[in-house]
Protein backbone atom coordinates (compact mmCIF):
# COMPACT_ATOMS: atom_id res chain seq x y z
CA UNK A 1 0.00 0.00 0.00
CA UNK A 2 2.65 2.50 1.03
CA UNK A 3 6.38 2.39 1.49
CA UNK A 4 7.54 3.18 5.02
CA UNK A 5 10.37 5.64 5.28
CA UNK A 6 13.14 5.42 7.87
CA UNK A 7 12.41 7.78 10.76
CA UNK A 8 14.31 8.66 13.91
CA UNK A 9 12.89 10.43 16.94
CA UNK A 10 12.94 10.48 20.66
CA UNK A 11 9.67 10.07 20.57
CA UNK A 12 6.74 11.63 18.91
CA UNK A 13 4.24 9.84 21.16
CA UNK A 14 5.31 11.91 23.24
CA UNK A 15 6.58 9.80 26.10
CA UNK A 16 7.35 12.87 28.18
CA UNK A 17 10.84 11.70 29.03
CA UNK A 18 13.28 14.46 28.16
CA UNK A 19 16.72 14.99 29.61
CA UNK A 20 19.58 17.11 28.28
CA UNK A 21 22.24 14.75 29.64
CA UNK A 22 22.70 13.06 26.26
CA UNK A 23 23.53 16.43 24.67
CA UNK A 24 25.84 17.28 27.56
CA UNK A 25 27.71 13.97 27.29
CA UNK A 26 28.03 14.39 23.54
CA UNK A 27 29.42 17.92 23.99
CA UNK A 28 31.96 16.68 26.53
CA UNK A 29 32.94 13.95 24.06
CA UNK A 30 33.48 16.55 21.34
CA UNK A 31 36.01 18.34 23.55
CA UNK A 32 37.71 15.09 24.47
CA UNK A 33 38.06 14.10 20.82
CA UNK A 34 39.41 17.57 19.97
CA UNK A 35 42.01 17.23 22.71
CA UNK A 36 43.04 13.79 21.44
CA UNK A 37 43.25 15.09 17.87
CA UNK A 38 45.47 17.97 19.06
CA UNK A 39 47.99 15.43 20.38
CA UNK A 40 48.81 14.56 16.76
CA UNK A 41 49.64 18.17 15.82
CA UNK A 42 52.92 18.26 13.92
CA UNK A 43 53.60 14.56 14.33
CA UNK A 44 54.66 12.28 11.50
CA UNK A 45 51.90 9.71 11.43
CA UNK A 46 52.20 6.01 10.78
CA UNK A 47 49.40 4.29 8.92
CA UNK A 48 48.00 3.10 12.25
CA UNK A 49 48.12 6.65 13.62
CA UNK A 50 46.37 7.97 10.51
CA UNK A 51 43.62 5.40 10.99
CA UNK A 52 43.24 6.35 14.66
CA UNK A 53 43.15 10.06 13.78
CA UNK A 54 40.50 9.38 11.16
CA UNK A 55 38.35 7.58 13.76
CA UNK A 56 38.80 10.44 16.23
CA UNK A 57 37.66 12.99 13.66
CA UNK A 58 34.71 10.83 12.64
CA UNK A 59 33.61 10.37 16.25
CA UNK A 60 34.02 14.09 17.01
CA UNK A 61 31.71 14.91 14.12
CA UNK A 62 29.19 12.23 15.12
CA UNK A 63 29.03 13.54 18.68
CA UNK A 64 28.65 17.14 17.49
CA UNK A 65 25.73 15.97 15.34
CA UNK A 66 24.31 14.17 18.39
CA UNK A 67 24.40 17.44 20.35
CA UNK A 68 22.38 19.10 17.61
CA UNK A 69 19.86 16.26 17.45
CA UNK A 70 19.30 16.05 21.21
CA UNK A 71 18.93 19.82 21.60
CA UNK A 72 16.51 20.08 18.68
CA UNK A 73 14.35 17.30 20.14
CA UNK A 74 13.99 19.11 23.47
CA UNK A 75 13.59 22.51 21.81
CA UNK A 76 10.99 21.25 19.33
CA UNK A 77 9.09 18.68 21.36
CA UNK A 78 9.35 19.72 25.01
CA UNK A 79 9.52 23.51 25.06
CA UNK A 80 6.19 25.20 24.41
CA UNK A 81 4.88 28.79 24.53
CA UNK A 82 4.97 29.10 28.35
CA UNK A 83 8.65 28.11 28.47
CA UNK A 84 9.53 30.41 25.56
CA UNK A 85 7.71 33.28 27.27
CA UNK A 86 9.55 32.65 30.55
CA UNK A 87 12.90 32.22 28.76
CA UNK A 88 12.83 34.47 25.70
CA UNK A 89 16.45 33.67 24.84
CA UNK A 90 15.73 29.96 24.20
CA UNK A 91 15.49 30.34 20.43
CA UNK A 92 18.74 32.30 20.30
CA UNK A 93 20.48 29.89 22.69
CA UNK A 94 19.34 26.88 20.65
CA UNK A 95 20.52 28.51 17.44
CA UNK A 96 23.91 29.31 18.99
CA UNK A 97 24.27 25.70 20.15
CA UNK A 98 23.50 24.45 16.64
CA UNK A 99 25.95 26.88 15.06
CA UNK A 100 28.68 26.05 17.58
CA UNK A 101 28.16 22.32 17.11
CA UNK A 102 28.52 22.83 13.36
CA UNK A 103 31.72 24.78 13.97
CA UNK A 104 32.98 21.85 16.06
CA UNK A 105 32.17 19.46 13.22
CA UNK A 106 34.11 21.63 10.80
CA UNK A 107 37.13 22.38 12.99
CA UNK A 108 39.37 21.10 15.75
CA UNK A 109 39.74 24.09 18.07
CA UNK A 110 39.12 22.86 21.64
CA UNK A 111 37.95 26.39 22.56
CA UNK A 112 34.96 25.84 20.27
CA UNK A 113 34.27 22.54 22.03
CA UNK A 114 34.47 24.16 25.45
CA UNK A 115 32.06 26.87 24.25
CA UNK A 116 29.69 24.12 23.11
CA UNK A 117 29.77 22.57 26.59
CA UNK A 118 29.04 25.99 28.16
CA UNK A 119 26.06 26.56 25.87
CA UNK A 120 24.63 23.08 26.38
CA UNK A 121 25.02 23.52 30.15
CA UNK A 122 23.07 26.78 29.90
CA UNK A 123 20.40 24.93 27.92
CA UNK A 124 20.33 22.16 30.56
CA UNK A 125 20.00 24.67 33.40
CA UNK A 126 17.08 26.32 31.60
CA UNK A 127 15.46 22.95 30.91
CA UNK A 128 15.62 21.90 34.57
CA UNK A 129 14.38 25.31 35.69
CA UNK A 130 11.24 24.81 33.57
CA UNK A 131 10.69 21.56 35.45
CA UNK A 132 11.12 23.27 38.83
CA UNK A 133 14.25 21.22 39.52
CA UNK A 134 17.29 22.84 41.12
CA UNK A 135 20.69 22.25 39.55
CA UNK A 136 24.28 22.19 40.62
CA UNK A 137 27.47 22.50 38.64
CA UNK A 138 30.14 19.86 39.13
CA UNK A 139 33.38 19.12 37.34
CA UNK A 140 33.32 15.74 35.64
CA UNK A 141 36.00 13.42 37.08
CA UNK A 142 37.15 12.26 33.64
CA UNK A 143 38.79 14.05 30.75
CA UNK A 144 38.10 16.74 29.68
CA UNK A 145 37.35 17.60 33.35
CA UNK A 146 34.90 20.39 32.51
CA UNK A 147 31.89 21.73 34.43
CA UNK A 148 28.57 19.96 33.99
CA UNK A 149 25.17 21.25 35.09
CA UNK A 150 23.16 18.46 36.68
CA UNK A 151 19.78 18.26 38.37
CA UNK A 152 19.46 17.78 42.09
CA UNK A 153 16.88 15.03 42.38
CA UNK A 154 14.94 14.07 45.49
CA UNK A 155 16.36 11.14 47.43
CA UNK A 156 14.39 7.92 47.16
Amino acid sequence: MFKAQLAHAHCDVPCGIYDPIAAQNAALSVVRFMNLIAEYDGATLSLADQAKLSRLVSNKETHAADVKSEVVIIWGDYFKAPQFEAHPNLHELTHEILMTASKCKQGIDPADGRRLVELVNEFAATFWETKGVSTQTVVVPYEPKLPLVQPIFEQA
